[in-house]
């Protein structure tokens, strides 16, 4: 028996969204206009989040029942698409609408009850698919549940934040975002088997033609981690591209890897077709398989609107969004 979703009053009130592709779902003609997250100009590697909302209290964590598949909710993930390209649109690493959209997802991260740090990043200028990038800061949005101890067993979920300068990004990757937003609502008042870290990372896409110009958000995350705080990662999944098609490539940056096999298991106990995809380096994941840490992507339809203007939310799929959000509660999951 599917168990219904929960109502998170101390959220407090929200309005549901249009759905792309989905059916039997509310809509919500006119969302809340954007919100602009001033700029920083501290130089601190890590600063806190800050926000106006009213922390929330906390649930007892032993006290929560265990996340389930069905629990995240697609209309969080499809309102994060609508806002991110619909919106905030093209969302260059070191641009000021970049900078919008991190303040965006912190302050939603922080409703949910999450300690929230953005992680300032250093990138060069560069060519990011054809367009000439200047150097600047990015940030990564990092978000751990209360009491969170990071040389302990957990799990990280990413999703780049970033896009191409001339992308919308509704798919490379608002979808990933709104994915990552969803899980992280639901885990937020169900209780996970290891702890899980939900990170939007920026400069993710390339500043030039070779492995080391990409992915610097998720490099740097990495390589601030301690000796133990390495040790500590269980697992690594990264969200990107998830919103097109009707089966989810999972990806192993080798042949396959155990975090493949831990998803395509999740998979099928939750119901959600996939075909696994080998060889996959080119998303945040590969920022830990590289250093020696587990990782794998899900996410990598072709489409037509990839790295161009056409990559607006009419493109991604609500039932795509659903069955990579039940995939990723599956496998941060009790079992």
């Amino acid at each position: 028996m599917t168990r219904g979703r929960t109502t998170r009053r101390w959220l407090g009130a929200s309005g549901a969204v249009v759905l792309l592709a989905m059916g039997g779902c509310s809509s919500d003609p006119s969302p809340p206009e954007e919100t602009t997250a001033p700029s920083s100009s501290d130089e601190a590697t890590t600063e806190p989040s800050r926000s106006t909302a009213a922390t929330p209290v906390p649930p007892d964590r032993e006290a929560l029942e265990p996340l389930d598949a069905a629990d995240p909710d697609p209309a969080t993930a499809v309102r994060a698409v609508r806002r991110l390209a619909g919106r905030i649109g093209p969302r260059e690493a070191t641009s000021p609408a970049y900078e919008r959209a991190a303040g965006w997802v912190a302050g939603e991260l922080t409703r949910l009850g999450y300690d929230v740090a953005r992680q300032r990043v250093d990138v060069p200028a560069g060519e990011s698919w054809g367009v000439s990038v200047p150097a600047g800061r990015s940030a990564n949005v990092v978000a751990t549940p209360p009491g969170f101890e990071p040389a302990e067993p957990h799990l990280v979920v990413g999703a780049h934040l970033d896009t191409v300068p001339q992308a919308p990004g509704a798919e490379d990757n608002a979808s990933g975002v709104g994915v990552l937003l969803a899980v992280a609502e639901a885990a937020s008042v169900r209780s996970t088997r290891l702890p899980a870290v939900f990170v939007a990372f920026g400069a993710e896409e390339p500043r030039g033609p070779t492995d080391d110009d990409h992915h610097y958000g998720s490099r740097h995350y990495v390589d601030q981690l301690g000796p133990r705080e390495r040790a500590a990662v269980r697992g690594m999944v990264s969200l990107d591209r998830v919103g097109v098609g009707d089966r989810v490539p999972v990806g192993s940056a080798g042949n396959t890897d155990p975090v493949q096999r831990a998803l395509l298991a999740a998979a099928r106990r939750a119901g959600a077709a996939t075909v696994a995809d080998g060889g996959q380096r080119s998303s945040d994941h590969w920022s830990f398989v590289r250093a020696g840490l587990p990782g794998a992507r899900l996410g990598s339809t072709a489409y037509a609107g990839y790295h161009s203007a056409g990559d607006v939310p009419a493109v991604v799929s609500g039932a795509q969004l659903e069955r990579v959000g039940r995939i990723v509660a599956a496998w941060l999951a009790p079992r």
